[in-house]
């Protein structure tokens, strides 16, 4: 199995999963026939399948912020479905991740400012899966400051105009997003119990992308999510728990396309 994608995009757009010639043939001929979002740039990658857990790490400079973990919808797509820094590892899986990610800075001539690794840790170890010379996008920064106390934003900016950054944790707790998926196309005809979902103690945060009388068409990519639920608190245990409980509150109703 390979996985093939576009060599620009973001979100997983375009990015799948082919177990035989066929699928490489009909995902192939998917983008580079113009009929992807980013047909702008006819070229494809194809890379090795990385099978095992998900893990990122966020950087400033040649120092770990923190490394958080996550997973996925179904497969051959790759569509976010949850985030949690910390990441719980072992203090010898901590630092093997901490190693290639320092050794893909030197290989690639980076060092300066933010940068986030994405990794899967496979049955030889961590394997590199994208080097983003960046910040991490929503809901990465948020959940680091609310794990650690580190607010990325602000240190880059610091880093930028020349004054000291403070990359040290002001505190250990542990943040969780979940991202919020239709399983069927269709108008999304309303969204209810956000509003009681937020009012739980330790949900920071739920926040809905779409509004009703929206079509929702899913792309497996980015696109399929309508929202995301964030929690935190002193233990991992606590977290999972408020995360679920306020996930459970929040509903929506689809009904399908007239065909």
């Amino acid at each position: 199995p390979v996985i093939l994608k576009p060599v620009v995009g973001i979100g997983s757009s375009g990015v799948r999963l082919c177990r035989t010639v066929d699928d490489v043939t009909q995902h192939t001929r998917h983008l580079l026939g113009g009929r992807h979002i980013w047909e702008s740039s006819p070229r494809i990658l194809v890379e090795e399948f990385a099978e095992g857990q998900y893990y990122t790490a966020d950087m400033m400079g040649d120092h770990v912020i923190g490394i958080g973990t996550g997973d996925f919808g179904h497969l051959p797509h790759f569509v976010y479905r949850e985030y949690s820094f910390p990441a719980p590892l072992a203090a010898e899986e901590y630092e093997r991740i901490v190693q290639v990610a320092l050794s893909s800075l030197r290989a690639l001539g980076l060092g300066w400012g933010p940068t986030n690794i994405e990794l899967r840790w496979t049955k030889r170890g961590p394997v590199v899966i994208e080097v983003n010379p960046r910040l991490a996008g929503t809901p990465d920064p948020q959940l680091v400051q609310l794990a650690y106390g580190v607010n990325l934003v602000d240190e880059h900016i610091k880093l930028v105009i020349g004054e000291e950054c403070d990359l040290h944790a002001r505190h250990s707790r542990t943040a969780s997003a979940r991202f919020l998926a239709p399983d069927r196309d269709g108008m999304l005809e309303g969204i209810e119990g956000a509003s009681r979902a937020a009012a739980i103690p330790g949900v920071t945060e739920v926040k809905m992308y779409v509004h009703p009388n929206t079509p929702i068409v899913r792309k497996g990519d980015y696109r399929d999510l309508i929202g995301h639920v964030i929690a935190a608190s002193p233990s991992r245990d606590q977290t999972a728990a408020l995360l679920q409980q306020a996930v459970d509150l929040v509903s929506w109703t689809i009904t399908p396309f007239r065909t």
